[in-house]
């Protein structure tokens, strides 16, 4: 056990392991006052080797405190992606008095001469996910028919009473059902003909989620993940559909007939969501590995590499005649601001003009216009560094160009200009930025669309400064330094 220390393009208020190498976020549940996040692990350096399960767990979903290896590599291979429930019924047995952790992940077994071999294995926790027992009789689930066959995700279905698991196979996902966590059943497959198909899909998700929080209007939603192809300059990202399931089929709606992805960035890759988060509470949290499978083996990199997302609320909502789904910082955050600045009613020369009194490494800015306005804000300048994060009214689109951002030789494709599109317009137009040491995270008109993207400033990049028309004036600017 350990506390995290601070290093060079560590995040402020993002997680990152203390050392050594991280990718996806795996087991995600909430039990006995406790986020769990386990992830992608490898303990002997920080490129991807022999997969383990990183673990940390946190309060607040802000402060995180990392604890030992979960899961380690044994005879039926390395540890690959999954995810964590509550047994609350104790359908496995495993549990006599307590309820406890079940985890459900994929083992990876390479044998020299053959093809990989990819099952489905389960492990316990009767101490609240500080040690782990690994189920005599795994793998619980095998195929003959799939090379790819990994990164299941299990929850509970209440409607049929039994266990769901949506499981990525190649360029489509299958749903299995089980009483126990032990033994189970194809249902459905789920992928053909819909949807990005130009890599492999990965770390699927499905849950259910009110339509403008209204309870008796409810879609599925299923992320899917995809991963690099050369031919493609965004490299991984991920797609969702929404639709109908019933415990076996999920069937997509008209919506879903368009390709839809959850992050316009380069750097949001195989998020998933916490299961068991409380009735009361309500909320669908997810968190995404910060990264991108086309360079994340060669970003600047000292004792440690990779980090993750804030984690963010996902809900959807009615935009344009479409149902989309829209993403907010999770609450949490707003706990840890310190106040920096706050503008009303402002010109923007103004507002440049404080802007540029300030020194910042992280913080968030929020700031609200009319619709129709252009301009853009610059984050982490200095010494002919900066990173622009911008709406333009021409386009329709919000944007974040990091073709000046610092360091990019370690790819030829690192940088670039990453937009989303605006979709509707009300009343105001908002952007909230999250600026840490080596990311940007901009959320626009409350979450509509989202941009990602890794940046790696020299140190003395830390300020800001606001690009506009003359006559623009915000509704209102607030920063905040963000201070765990």
């Amino acid at each position: 056990m350990s506390t995290i220390a601070k290093q060079n393009y560590r995040g402020r208020y993002h997680f990152s392991p203390e050392k050594n190498w991280m990718n996806d976020p795996n087991g995600l549940v909430y039990f006995a006052g406790e986020y769990h996040l386990f992830y992608q692990y490898y303990p002997h350096g920080t490129t991807h080797g022999p997969m383990h399960w990183g673990h940390a767990v946190s309060e607040d979903l802000v402060h995180w405190e990392e604890l030992d290896i979960a899961l380690f590599p044994d005879e039926n291979g390395t540890i690959f992606s999954g995810s964590a429930v509550v047994d609350w019924g104790n359908t496995t047995g495993f549990f006599e008095e307590e309820p406890g952790l079940v985890a459900i992940f994929t083992h990876h077994l390479e044998a020299e001469g053959k093809p990989p071999v990819q099952t489905q294995s389960i492990a316990y926790s009767k101490d609240k996910g500080r040690t782990w027992t690994k189920y005599a009789g795994n793998p619980v689930l095998r195929h003959e028919r799939f090379v790819d066959f990994r990164d299941p995700k299990v929850f509970w279905h209440e409607g049929t009473r039994r266990w769901v698991m949506i499981i990525a196979c190649g360029q489509t996902v299958c749903l299995y059902h089980s009483p126990d966590l032990k033994t189970w059943t194809f249902a459905s497959e789920f992928g053909s003909g819909i949807g990005f198909h130009e890599a492999v899909w990965e770390c699927p998700d499905l849950f259910r989620l009110a339509v403008d929080g209204d309870a008796s209007r409810q879609k599925w939603v299923m992320l899917v993940s995809v991963g690099d192809h050369p031919a493609y300059a965004e490299g991984s990202r991920t797609q969702y559909f929404t639709g109908e399931f019933d415990g076996v089929t999920f069937t997509p709606d008209e919506d879903s007939r368009a390709v839809r992805w959850l992050d316009y960035g380069r750097d949001n890759y195989a998020g998933v969501s916490w299961s068991d988060i409380p009735a009361e509470d309500g909320r669908r949290l997810l968190i995404g590995w910060m990264s991108n499978w086309k360079y994340a083996q060669l970003t600047p990199a000292e004792e440690f590499r990779g980090a993750m997302t804030v984690p963010r609320e996902l809900a959807l909502e009615s935009r344009n005649g479409a149902t989309v789904l829209t993403q907010r910082p999770a609450r949490e955050l707003a706990r840890v601001r310190r106040p920096v600045l706050s503008l009303a009613n402002v010109a923007a020369g103004e507002a440049e003009a404080a802007l540029r009194s300030l020194r910042l490494d992280s913080c968030e800015l929020v700031a609200e216009a009319a619709p129709g306005a252009s301009f853009a804000f610059k984050v982490r300048t200095g010494a002919g560094q900066e990173t622009v994060v911008g709406v333009n009214a021409a386009s329709g689109e919000v944007y974040v160009d990091r073709t000046k951002s610092g360091q990019h030789e370690f790819h030829e494709q690192f940088r670039g200009v990453h937009a989303a599109k605006l979709h509707s317009a009300g009343e105001k137009l908002e952007l909230r930025i999250f600026v840490d040491r080596a990311s940007v995270e901009v959320f626009a008109n409350d979450g509509e669309a989202v941009i990602t993207d890794l940046i790696f400033p020299g140190p003395e990049a830390t300020g800001l400064s606001l690009a506009a028309e003359t006559d623009l004036a915000l509704k209102s600017l607030t920063i905040y330094e963000l201070a765990p």
